[in-house]
């Protein structure tokens, strides 16, 4: 399919994500963009985590959302008030002491709790975004007494590159719903608990369900047939591949993150499944 050049609206210049994500794929973020298509219309990413491929790419004309309520309120406070996120964020002093306090609090303020998740992620152990069972943040501090969580140049460029996108908190399969021929829609579900010997070991079911595997896989053939270019990113397991036959796959490697020191972790591998051809021009 040739989209035309009028419905391509790609910026070029990439900035750092705002933020860590549990499974997010800033490793990955040039290798995808290499695969995209040159021009698209609309950009959709339905799990949008630390959206580290977005700011990669940077596209003007975008949907994005997730179903953390707390995330999607960050993104749309940094979008719409960043000078009042820093000026929060400001406020609270990086300490061991400062962190568990700022961890036990629920301010009700959208701005106060989009500068908590910021220094949260930011200073957690790992940089890590956990939750237990009771949907409650419980990281521990991770000792960077060195980094100022008010970082007001990346603040204020993600603040530049969300102000032409819509951002919502929903499901994936509502969040595509106006999805349609020359939009391309990045699907990057959490999709393990765990790996062992480079694939998937199960799905944690209050996160994201096996069920929810094979509704996505539905949503992503349904999506190709309104002429979407789909991209989707999941384990390397077979009953993961099984879902996507009737796509293209590029099998992926990464060293693993999920050890707390690098001798520990080791390198696995990721299903990347796509329903165009890809033609590397970005990077020949």
């Amino acid at each position: 399919m040739i989209i035309s050049q009028q419905d391509a609206d790609l910026s070029i210049t990439p900035i750092l994500p705002l933020l860590k994500w549990a499974g997010g794929k800033r490793w990955l973020s040039d290798e995808l963009i290499a695969a995209f298509p040159d021009k698209i219309k609309r950009y959709y990413e339905p799990f949008l985590g630390g959206a580290a491929v977005f700011f990669a790419l940077r596209p003007r004309r975008a949907t994005l959302s997730d179903s953390n309520s707390e995330l999607i309120n960050c993104y749309q406070q940094v979008q719409q008030h960043p000078e009042l996120v820093l000026k929060s964020l400001n406020k609270l002093r990086n300490s061991e002491a400062n962190y568990y306090r700022v961890r036990e609090a629920s301010p009700e303020e959208p701005i106060d709790r989009a500068a908590r998740l910021l220094f949260l992620t930011t200073l957690s152990f790992n940089g890590i975004y956990r939750q237990n069972l009771a949907g409650v943040f419980n990281v521990p501090y991770g000792k960077k007494t060195h980094v100022n969580p008010a970082d007001a140049t990346r603040l204020l460029a993600a603040s530049e590159a969300l102000q032409t996108v819509r951002l919502k908190c929903s499901d994936f399969e509502e969040a595509t719903q106006g999805a349609g021929r020359g939009d391309l829609v990045y699907l990057d579900p959490p999709y393990t608990v765990a790996h062992g010997n480079n694939g998937f070991v199960k799905y944690n079911a209050k996160i994201f369900s096996w069920d929810d595997q094979i509704r996505l896989a539905c949503i992503a053939r349904r999506l190709s047939d309104r002429g979407c270019f789909v991209f989707v990113s999941n384990a390397d397991h077979i009953s993961i591949r099984n879902l996507y036959k009737d796509f293209q796959l590029r099998v992926v490697e990464r060293q693993s993150k999920i050890a707390a020191t690098a001798k520990h972790r080791k390198q696995i591998s990721e299903c990347l499944f796509f329903n165009h051809e890809v033609i590397s021009a970005r990077t020949s």
